[in-house]
């Protein structure tokens, strides 16, 4: 299995194996594919220790993986601290680019609560 940045990538194609790397999408994998000259349609496994290291090459210097994690989680804390909008809706878990929330954001909101009216009890 072939091991790139930490991660163990699946055995598909090497252009959606890259994207399991925190830091790397559709885009980024195939320009560094293209970079370094390997084919898109070559399977994670076939690929040769040689072709392993170029990638590592290309990819040496972005930042991936737990430093982009943390670099993240520390630009929502500065913001936070801060105590500017869009730090304030990261505290709150609502969104922060602008969208609405009467109707929609149930995955920043979380899961709707119905008021539940009280039961009558049954008098025997």
């Amino acid at each position: 299995m072939a091991r790139l940045a930490g991660v163990d990538l699946p055995n598909k194609r090497i252009v959606i194996a890259l994207t399991y790397v925190f830091g790397i999408g559709t885009t980024t994998a195939k320009n560094i594919l293209k970079k370094v000259g390997i084919d898109q349609d070559i399977r994670a496994n076939n690929l040769s220790e040689e072709d392993l290291g170029k990638i590592r090459e290309v990819i040496k210097g972005k930042t991936l993986e737990g430093d982009l994690r943390r670099e993240i989680g520390l630009n929502m804390k500065r913001l936070i601290e801060i105590n500017c909008y869009r730090g304030n809706r990261h505290r709150r878990g609502l969104p922060c680019r602008g969208q609405r929330t009467k109707t929609n954001a149930r995955t920043r909101r979380g899961k709707k609560r119905l008021a539940v009216a009280g039961k009558k009890k049954i008098m025997k």
